[in-house]
């Protein structure tokens, strides 16, 4: 049983299956190559099973081996983080922060909480991704991922620390084409660019105080493929689409885009922390978020949403 529970084994297995190879796991850890050979014999032999196939170009897991490696991660990670808690109790961010965003709340957001993040601490690193696609924070080993819109995976611990309006913008050339008493209910008529990035981008719920709804399936003369494509097409005055108020802000501000029928209003979404699952935080996701929840709500404070229909 203490075999089983040797931690530096675990540090050799999943070092091999992130390097691809024993010679190079062995230099990223510092030992002979014939002791990261060793070890993993050594688990393969406690285990009973084969845990990675090896030939002379290449090297891969077993499906047991991709079974164990996940596995592996979350132990090596609640052992790191319950070190970060309780060593000398410490407070001060270290290491590298690895974190993924999507991109349009990470161009608008994340990106200048990191700037905060990285003059409060110096000496952090932090690794990001800014992409609309969910990462896999096991396989990716990803310390953070801020998501936005609505969860659907209930796998990993997540914390809300903000929520977003949905707004239908054009640029005022587009909404000065469009007929001024003009309601949600004749909507379909307008000319959309369909968000390929949405989960349904053709069906529109407004709604007006508590009691009022109107369903819209919409016709688009567009398709785009992503959040920012549809925005850039929209800015260009091709048409009209939907888009969160944390991208849209600065261009209604700036008189670039209009908000049109603003008496109604489009479902919120959250903005949410998402975390492998884990008792405790490591000190430098602890920061980070801490900063990040200050500009989430100064976003909110002075979220302003100019209007024309």
């Amino acid at each position: 049983m203490r075999d089983l529970l040797n931690l530096n084994r675990l540090i050799f297995f999943t070092s091999v299956i992130e390097a691809g190879s024993f010679t190079v796991a062995a230099d990223r850890l510092g030992v002979a190559k014939a002791v990261v050979s060793h070890q993993i014999a050594r688990l393969e032999e406690e285990l009973g099973v084969t845990l990675l196939l090896r030939t002379t170009r290449r090297l891969h897991a077993t499906e047991e081996g991709n079974l164990f490696y996940k596995r592996c991660i979350l132990i090596l990670r609640e052992a790191e983080a319950a070190y970060g808690e309780l060593s000398l109790r410490s407070t001060e961010p270290s290491g590298t922060l690895t974190l993924t965003a999507p991109l349009d709340y990470g161009t608008a957001v994340v990106a200048p909480t990191i700037a905060s993040y990285m003059q409060a601490y110096p000496q952090m690193r932090v690794d990001v991704i800014f992409d609309d696609s969910v990462s896999d924070l096991i396989a990716d080993q990803i310390d953070l991922s801020i998501r936005v819109g609505w969860l659907t995976d209930t796998s990993h611990q997540a914390r809300r620390i903000g929520t977003f309006e949905q707004i239908l913008a054009a640029t005022p050339s587009v909404a000065a084409r469009i007929q001024a008493d003009l309601t949600p209910a004749e909507a379909c008529n307008l000319p959309w660019i369909a968000n390929g990035a949405l989960k349904n981008p053709f069906r529109w719920t407004f709604s007006r105080g508590q009691t009022e709804a109107l369903t819209v399936e919409i016709r688009p003369i567009m398709m785009a493929d992503k959040t920012p494509s549809a925005y850039a097409c929209t800015l260009a005055g091709i048409g009209v689409s939907v888009f969160p108020d944390y991208l849209a802000k600065a261009d209604m501000q700036a008189g670039k885009l209009v908000r049109l029928f603003p008496e109604w209003s489009l479902p919120q979404g959250g903005i949410h922390a998402v975390f492998p699952a884990a008792r405790f935080r490591p000190a430098k996701v602890k920061a980070f978020l801490d900063m990040l929840v200050v500009a989430e709500r100064q976003r909110m404070r002075e979220s302003v949403t100019p209007s024309i229909l």
